[in-house]
Parts: structure tokens; C-alpha cells; sequence
């Protein structure tokens, strides 16, 4: 048997993640929904789990105005600009960065687990930060840096 490379393995779970995380994003703009409602939340008979006025904040954020689902929208499609990757990403130093990745992901998975849909989509986008970190700390480089240092020795 061969020998993981685990960055690859975290690209494609990153990748998986943020396609999951659009859809939850698109899903979400219909069906706005504050998942930690349950945290301080008031049961009421009828009418069920309603949010504590605490959470007014993100009653607004999320269910008035779906700013969070917008964010996490973005921030999905610009991760998979940078995991699949758009031609204009590819050979760029950003691209190139595994640590950039990490950091996208980390704010990925803050916007997505605030709403109720987005919340498998940032469980895997965790499981993509370990990847990826297991990647940094292996000393795994990306192949498009290998060629681009190949370069450099070369001029």
C-alpha cells in the first residue's frame, strides 16, 4: 500500500465541505433558521422552541437579514476557487499555501455552524482543517511548489 498524502485527502474533503456548505448557504436563504436557538430557548405550547430574547442579535442576522448565509456563500465558493482550483488561482502564492487554506476554512466553519442548515458542512470542514494540518506538521508540500522551486533554482 501506498503512503497518504494527506493534503490531497484534506482537498478533497475541503472540497466536499464547501460544496456542502453552498448548498446549506442557498438552503438557508429559504428556510432561515437560528440553530442554537435551543441553548436559551423558551418553550411555548403552542408554537414550540422559540429563541430567548438574548438572541435577538442573531435573529437578526440570520433570520431578518441572512447576512450568515450570504458570508458562508461567498466564503464556499471562494474555497473552491482555491481547492478545485479557478485558472486564475492556480500558481499563485495563495494557492500555493496550505496555512491560507486552514484560515479560510476556520472562518468557514464559524459562519456556517451558526445556522441550522450549515452544520454538516462545518463538521467537515473541520475534519479538512485536521487534514491539512496533519499536512503541515508531515512537512507535505504541494506539487505546483516543488515545480515553482525547481524554477527558481534553475534562473
Amino acid at each position: 500500500m501506498g503512503k497518504l498524502i494527506w493534503h490531497e485527502h484534506a482537498r478533497y474533503v475541503s472540497i466536499t465541505a464547501s460544496l456542502y456548505t453552498v448548498w446549506a448557504a442557498y438552503f438557508g436563504l429559504v428556510y432561515r433558521k437560528f440553530f442554537w436557538d435551543f441553548v436559551h430557548g423558551i418553550r411555548r405550547n403552542p408554537g414550540g422552541l422559540q429563541p430567548a430574547n438574548q438572541d435577538a442579535f442573531f435573529i437578526d442576522i440570520m433570520v431578518k437579514t441572512p447576512a450568515i448565509q450570504i458570508i458562508s456563500l461567498v466564503l464556499g465558493l471562494v474555497i473552491l476557487a482555491f481547492e478545485y482550483p479557478a485558472p486564475f488561482m492556480k500558481g499563485t502564492a495563495a494557492y500555493r499555501s496550505l496555512v491560507a487554506r486552514i484560515v479560510l476554512l476556520i472562518f468557514q466553519v464559524f459562519f456556517a455552524i451558526l445556522f441550522y442548515q450549515g452544520t454538516n458542512g462545518a463538521i467537515w470542514s473541520l475534519a479538512a482543517i485536521f487534514g491539512y494540518t496533519r499536512a503541515i506538521m508531515l512537512g507535505e508540500v504541494m506539487n505546483e511548489a516543488k515545480d515553482n522551486k525547481a524554477r527558481m533554482e534553475r534562473a
